[in-house]
């Protein structure tokens, strides 16, 4: 893996690439959880009955709201949503794909689950990538990273009229700070490998489902 080294306010950055492009891999992986993000939204649409206008609304803005509030949040405008027709193919895709063959409403909580964990740990690693990209401090970083991994979901739980899963007492944010920590920590020791955002990405996800699976929650206050 080669390294380009920019300068911005006189500070060196370091931006590590692909031997064809960094850019790709990031494109990818932004791609790829914009696409598990799309089905949670679509799932919810299912499980709430909504025609198939309504199911692709829940797609796209699950699947583009996180990367927008991050290109927003870091100045990266216009967002990337809207310089790539990819970025609106995507979720498009993943919600007629989830309208025509979605399983038993039974199975719904199911998938829903296991693909939002995964739209999490892609996010979370794709959104710190990027702010790393634009020369933000570490702890900028991290939660810009945390923010592009759970603001997806929180649109799609407005919308659908739930209240927003990051806003429970199960564990949410904290895989997706962790993950994006992982990536950030990396970067702030100026160690490039491609494995770190896989592998933060899996952290996460796992930390997630683990979470879910033994209903790990952060604390509530004491009621009288």
């Amino acid at each position: 893996m080669s390294q380009t080294i920019e300068r911005r306010g006189g500070r060196a950055l370091v931006v590590y690439r692909a031997r064809v492009s960094g850019s790709v891999v990031l494109h990818v992986l932004d791609l790829a959880g914009i696409f598990v993000f799309g089905i949670t939204g679509a799932l919810v649409g299912v499980r709430k009955k909504l025609d198939v206008f309504g199911i692709l609304v829940l797609a796209l803005v699950t699947g583009l709201g996180g990367g927008f509030v991050r290109d927003v949040l870091i100045g990266a405008t216009p967002p990337a949503a809207l310089l790539d027709w990819w970025y609106l193919a995507v979720p498009v895709a993943a919600g007629l794909l989830t309208f025509f063959l979605h399983p038993g409403i039974g199975r719904l909580e199911r998938l829903v689950n296991i693909f939002d964990a995964a739209g999490l740990a892609l996010f979370c690693v794709t959104g710190a990538l990027k702010a790393i990209e634009y020369d933000l401090s570490p702890l900028s970083a991290a939660l810009i990273g945390t923010i592009s991994g759970i603001g997806g979901g929180v649109i799609r739980d407005v919308l659908s009229g739930r209240v927003p899963v990051v806003l429970r007492s199960e564990i949410y944010a904290t895989p997706a700070f962790l993950g994006a920590g992982i990536v950030v920590l990396a970067a702030a020791l100026d160690y490039y490998a491609l494995w770190v955002p896989i592998a933060a990405a899996v952290i996460c996800f796992t930390i997630r489902l683990l979470a879910i699976r033994r209903g790990w929650n952060a604390p509530l206050p004491r009621t009288p």
